[in-house]
């Protein structure tokens, strides 16, 4: 089968097309035929960080068909359409054919392209957990408290603003500086917009914040967002500083919490099938129109070319939402 991988760390250029056996599903694996994934910013950071002896295949969004299942698979038969994101420990979804555990796998939105579908899964597991896991907002709450999102462009943040303006009764606070990625937010539900390049005097006028979601830049923002935290408040980050002063949380008695959506699978916790759970509730909300796909740009085919071409587009940033590559050549 074809597949992009590396074997020596470095800039996009180091991907290559490259044949693999076809693999062979585990007891609780889906074989998947993949017709469309997506590139993160994790694709970009694990492809500069290093190689190893045998290539190995980058992506983790993916969209695409059940070919076979494993002996002990009771959430999907051959046939049905699925969307999901992996795992880090496992082989990458740039590939034709992609084993995954089933318990992190939901049913693609039947409203959706493969394309628009592909712009999902990551980033809605990583928001979903993040607003309902790590923060503890319940759904249909929050009435009269702020949840600020910095960085709320992105990906990540492009599904985060969703989920809190329809799902939650907060009042949404999106950090963002061009007019396109401010338009953007705007557009999927933030109800104030502030410019992260000063953004202790764009925050003053909002007061304190109860809940704040650092998608970027927190080495250079924290002082600032412990400053604007209300008491009792709380921080989840998603990004890698590499130091953080959280004593400063103390006077607030403020809380902070890692959102890292990798956990469940690569650590087979006992709650791994919420992935599951939530990526078809994630489904039907799509398919309902509350939520919307946060694809911004479409490339193909799948090849070493055209995904080495998405990675340095992550790289520059500056465009809201997902780069997603559909359809092999």
């Amino acid at each position: 089968m074809r597949a992009i991988a590396f074997t020596t760390g470095g800039t996009p250029e180091v991907l290559t097309d490259i044949d693999l056996p076809e693999p062979v599903p585990g007891p609780r694996d889906l074989l998947v035929e993949v017709r469309a994934v997506s590139v993160n910013p994790v694709d970009t950071k694990v492809r500069g960080g290093g190689g190893g002896a045998d290539p190995r295949v980058l992506g983790f969004d993916a969209v695409g068909r059940v070919r076979a299942v494993g002996d002990e698979v009771t959430l999907f038969a051959p046939g049905d359409e699925v969307f999901y994101a992996g795992s880090l420990d496992r082989p990458g979804t740039d590939a034709e054919l992609h084993l995954v555990d089933e318990r992190i796998v939901g049913r693609k939105p039947a409203s959706l392209t493969d394309a628009e579908a592909a712009a999902l899964p990551l980033t809605a597991i990583t928001a979903w957990e993040l607003l309902f896991d790590r923060l503890g907002v319940a759904r249909g709450g929050g009435r009269g408290q702020r949840l600020l999102i910095a960085g709320a462009a992105g990906g990540v943040g492009s599904i985060l603003t969703q989920l809190a303006a329809t799902l939650t009764e907060l009042e949404v606070i999106a950090t963002a500086s061009t007019p396109t990625s401010q338009a953007w937010v705007r557009g999927l539900g933030a109800h104030a917009v502030v410019d992260h390049r000063d953004l202790a005097a764009e925050l003053a006028p909002h007061g304190a914040i109860d809940y704040i979601a650092s998608l970027s830049a927190t080495d250079r923002n924290f002082p600032v967002l412990v400053d604007a935290l209300a008491p009792q408040g709380a921080i989840a980050v998603i990004d890698d500083p590499q130091t953080l002063d959280v004593v400063p949380l103390k006077r607030k008695s403020g809380s902070l919490h890692w959102e890292f959506m990798f956990t469940r699978p690569m650590l087979g916790t006992a709650d791994m099938i919420r992935q599951h759970e939530l990526l078809d509730e994630v489904s039907r909300l799509v398919d309902a129109g509350t939520l919307r796909t946060t694809l911004s740009q479409t490339l193909s085919p799948i090849d070493a070319a055209t995904v080495a071409e998405a990675h340095r587009r992550v790289e520059r940033g500056g465009v809201p939402g997902k780069v997603v590559i559909e359809g092999w050549a």
